[in-house]
C-alpha cells in the first residue's frame, strides 16, 4: 500500500509540496506504462472478439458464425491482436510485485493467493450468474434451443482465460519461489517441457496432449514477467534486447514457413503451443524498448483518462464483452427479420464497410455494462483464511467451475451449478466466522505509540494490538478500524488534538482505498484525499485554525493487502506524522 501526504495547502491557495513516506520507498509506485499496456490489451481481445461475430439471416431463420472462418485476413489481424502472450508476462510482472508488497506487510503467500481468487472470481459468478438468467428467459420466451445453446456456447468459450489465469496466480508464490532461487533456470524448465509437449503431440497425433501445456505455456509466459519486474530485462542493453525480439520473430516466420506451426496465431491457442513463447519473448523485448515513452505517454490526460477507466474494469470487460456481443448479434438479427433488410454476408464489401460502426458500438456498449457491474470487482476482499487446505480447496473447485462450463457448454443448469461451486469456493478461501455480521462491527484497534523525543518531532507509529498482549495504553493516541467490508471507518482519537477526527475508506477504485474526512466541525467540509485538523490553541474567529493534509493514495494500495494493514499517511495533530511500525 503506497501511501504519500503532502504538506499543508495554505489558505487561498492549492499549491503543495508532495512529502513522501518511508513506505513508498519501499513499496514502489504503478507503472503507468505497463497499466496503459494492459488497457490496450483488453482494448485488443474485444475488438478481436468482435471482428469474428458474423451475423446472416436466411430462408431458415437466422444465422450465427465465426466470421474469420477460412478467410485470409485473420492471420495478419492475428499476429497484431494476438495479445495474450503479453497480457500473461503483464500479469506476471504485476503479480510478482504484488505478492512481494504482501511479504513486505508480513502477509502469508496464502493471503495473496485468497485476494487473487476473491478477485476473479467474484465478477465471475456475477457474470455467469446473469448469463444464466438470460439464457433461461431466451428459451421461455420460444428462442429456438439450437440458437441458445449457440449463445451459451460462445460465451463460455472466452473463460479459459479466467481458469488459466487464475491457476496461474495461485502457482505464483511458488514460482515466485523458484524464480528466485533459479530464475533462468526455472524459466527454461518450463519452456523446453512445452516443447517437448509439442513435439509428444506431432509425433503421436494426440491433440489432447496439447492442452498440456495449458499450464506451461502460461506459466512461462508469467515467469517471463518476473524478469521484467526484478529489472533483469532492463539490466540489458539495448542491442541485446532487440535481437531476442528480432530473433524471435524469425524463429516464428521459420516455424510457419515449415509448417510447424499455424501461421494463425488464433489456432496456436487451443491448445496452446510453444509458438505463444515465441510470441511473448518479442512482445517482452518491444516493450521494455519502449517502456520510457509508453511512460511518458500514459502521462498524458486522455490517455491516462482511458488506461484509468480500463485497467480499473479489466476483469470486468473481460468477462461481459462477449454477452455485449452476443446481444448486438442477436438484435442484428431481430432487425433483419422484422424489416427484412438483408445483413451483408461476411466478408463481404458490406460487411467490411460496416466494421468500423460495428467496432465502435461494441466498444461503447462494452464500457457502458463494464461500468455498471465494476462495482462488483471494486468489493474489498474479506479476510482471507489461514487453513491451506481450505484455500486449496477452493483454488479446485474454483479451476473446476470453469472448466465444467468449458466442458458442458453453457446452459441454465450448468450455470447454477457453477454459480453454487464458485461460490463455495469464495466463502472456502474467507476466514470462516459463526457470526459475520458481529464480525463486521466489531473494530480492529491499532495503537499509536510515539517513536521520537518529546519536542516538536514527534511521530506516532501505528502498531496492532496483538490478542492475549497485556494491555498497554498508547502514550499517543488509538487507532479503531471498522473491518466493514464496503466502507470501513478510521477514527482517530489523538489527545494532543482538540476533536477527534473521523476519516471514512471509501472504495473509489477496483481493490482501491480513497480516504475521505468526515465532517467533524462546523464547516462540515467533506474532501476526498485530504484530513482537516483543527489545531489547538489557535484561533481564526471562533473556530479553531483548520489545515488541510492531502493523502495521496497510491494506485498500488489494494484492499487484498487486508484491513488491519491500513496506513494514515496523514499529519494529526502539532507535527504527529503516523508512520507503519
Amino acid at each position: 500500500m503506497a501511501i504519500t501526504h503532502a504538506a499543508p495547502i495554505d489558505a487561498g491557495t492549492d499549491r503543495t509540496r508532495p512529502v513522501r513516506t518511508g513506505l513508498d520507498r519501499t513499496r514502489g509506485e504503478r507503472d503507468r506504462g505497463i497499466d496503459l499496456v494492459r488497457a490496450c490489451c483488453i482494448v485488443g481481445v474485444v475488438v478481436l472478439h468482435a471482428m469474428m461475430v458474423g451475423v446472416t439471416v436466411t430462408s431458415v431463420g437466422p444465422v450465427f458464425e465465426n466470421a474469420s472462418d477460412g478467410t485470409a485476413w485473420i492471420a495478419p489481424l492475428s499476429w497484431v491482436l494476438q495479445v495474450m502472450p503479453l497480457f500473461f508476462v503483464i500479469g506476471g510482472f504485476a503479480g510478482l510485485l504484488a505478492y512481494r508488497r504482501h511479504r513486505s506487510h508480513g502477509a502469508p503467500a496464502s493471503a495473496f493467493v485468497a485476494a487473487r481468487l476473491h478477485r476473479l472470481l467474484l465478477p465471475a459468478v456475477v457474470s455467469i450468474g446473469c448469463v444464466g438468467a438470460a439464457l433461461a428467459m431466451l428459451t421461455v420466451v420460444g428462442v429456438p434451443a439450437d440458437l441458445v445453446a449457440m449463445a451459451g456456447f460462445r460465451f463460455g468459450q472466452p473463460l479459459w482465460f479466467l481458469g488459466v489465469f487464475l491457476l496461474c496466480q495461485a502457482l505464483l508464490p511458488a514460482l515466485a519461489a523458484a524464480h528466485e532461487r533459479a530464475p533462468l533456470r526455472s524459466n527454461a524448465t518450463l519452456a523446453i517441457a512445452a516443447v517437448l509437449v509439442d513435439v509428444l503431440r506431432a509425433a503421436t497425433g494426440v491433440d489432447a496432449l496439447g492442452f498440456i501445456n495449458l499450464v506451461l505455456v502460461w506459466t512461462a509466459l508469467q515467469q517471463l514477467g518476473f524478469f521484467l519486474a526484478d529489472g533483469s530485462i532492463g539490466a540489458l542493453s539495448r542491442r541485446v534486447r532487440a535481437a531476442a525480439g528480432v530473433g524471435a520473430v524469425v524463429v516464428l516466420v521459420l516455424t510457419w514457413w515449415t509448417g510447424v506451426y499455424s501461421s494463425d496465431l488464433i489456432a496456436n491457442i487451443n491448445p496452446p503451443t510453444a509458438a505463444l513463447l515465441l510470441v511473448g519473448v518479442a512482445h517482452t523485448a518491444l516493450l521494455s524498448l519502449v517502456r520510457e515513452r509508453l511512460t511518458r505517454l500514459s502521462a498524458r490526460r486522455r490517455v491516462a483518462f482511458v488506461t484509468d477507466f480500463v485497467t480499473r474494469r479489466a476483469m470486468t470487460i473481460y468477462l461481459w464483452h462477449m454477452p455485449v456481443l452476443l446481444a448486438m448479434a442477436g438484435a442484428s438479427a431481430v432487425f433483419a427479420l422484422t424489416t427484412g433488410i438483408a445483413l451483408p454476408a461476411p466478408d463481404s464489401l458490406g460487411w467490411w464497410l460496416g466494421r468500423p460502426l460495428w467496432l465502435a458500438v461494441a466498444l461503447t456498449l462494452t464500457a457502458l455494462v463494464a461500468t455498471v457491474f465494476a462495482r462488483v470487482e471494486a468489493v474489498p476482499s474479506p479476510v482471507a483464511t489461514g487453513a491451506r487446505r481450505r484455500l486449496a480447496i477452493a483454488v479446485l473447485l474454483g479451476l473446476g467451475a470453469i472448466v465444467a462450463l468449458l466442458v458442458i457448454g453453457t446452459t441454465v443448469l450448468s450455470a447454477a451449478l457453477v454459480v453454487v461451486l464458485i461460490l463455495a469456493a469464495l466463502l472456502l478461501s474467507a476466514e470462516a466466522c459463526a457470526d459475520r455480521r458481529s464480525q463486521r462491527c466489531a473494530p480492529t484497534v491499532v495503537d499509536l505509540w510515539r517513536v521520537g523525543g518529546r519536542g516538536d518531532d514527534r511521530h506516532g507509529r501505528l502498531r496492532p494490538r496483538r490478542r492475549g498482549r497485556d494491555e498497554q495504553r498508547p502514550d499517543v493516541g488509538r487507532v479503531e478500524v471498522g473491518p466493514d467490508r464496503s466502507r470501513s471507518l478510521l477514527r482517530l482519537d489523538v489527545p494532543e488534538v482538540a476533536e477527534v477526527v473521523v476519516l471514512e475508506a471509501a472504495v473509489e477504485v477496483p481493490g482501491a482505498l480513497a480516504f475521505e474526512p468526515l465532517p467533524h466541525d462546523e464547516a462540515g467540509e467533506r474532501r476526498i484525499g485530504e484530513v482537516v485538523v483543527v489545531q489547538p490553541g489557535r484561533v481564526l474567529g471562533e473556530l479553531g485554525r483548520r489545515e488541510r493534509h492531502p493523502i495521496a493514495v497510491g494506485d498500488d494500495m489494494r484492499v487484498e493487502d487486508g484491513i488491519e494493514q491500513l496506513v494514515l499517511g496523514a499529519v494529526v495533530g502539532v507535527d504527529h506524522r503516523l508512520a507503519h511500525a
